[in-house]
């Protein structure tokens, strides 16, 4: 499977959008595909904040749930998710984000593969539109929050 990077500049503080983006029980609100979440538990680990999370992902005819555990690093203002369980064979993506003149500076990397191979065939057909949106309804949401 393809991986997907960017990077944006965007009119908020990295905290403002490190915020938005730790915030998972607000995903359903406001993620293409997102019609679930549930945080499991929040725990500390040095400097870091683990967090078990289930997210409900619905497309199409597919409805899948999967477990990730989420690495918040509040002081680094960085976020890495690992899969855990559900319909992926793996999954990996990580945020950074950091101030810079007039705003911050949001990288976003994402790799994947699901297990079902009907349902792979489908997202590579749409994959970096699929990651854009994905990326566009953060923006957006940022501009509702803060703007």
């Amino acid at each position: 499977m393809p991986t997907h990077s960017e990077t944006r500049t965007l009119p908020y503080s990295a905290q403002q959008m490190y915020d938005l983006v730790a915030d998972v029980d607000d995903y359903p609100k406001f993620l293409p595909w997102c019609s679930a979440a549930r945080v499991r538990s929040v725990a500390p680990d040095g400097e870091a904040l683990v967090m078990l999370a289930d997210l409900v992902i619905s497309f199409k005819v597919f409805r899948e749930r999967f477990g990730s555990r989420v690495t918040l690093h509040p002081g680094e203002r960085k976020i890495d998710t690992e899969y855990l369980d559900g319909p992926f064979r793996f999954l990996k993506s990580n945020w950074a984000f950091r101030d810079v003149e007039g705003g911050c500076e949001v990288s976003f990397f994402v790799d994947f593969e699901f297990k079902n191979a009907v349902l792979q065939g489908i997202i590579g057909l749409v994959f970096n539109d699929a990651m854009q949106r994905v990326v566009r309804a953060f923006e957006r949401r940022a501009a509702e929050l803060y703007g």
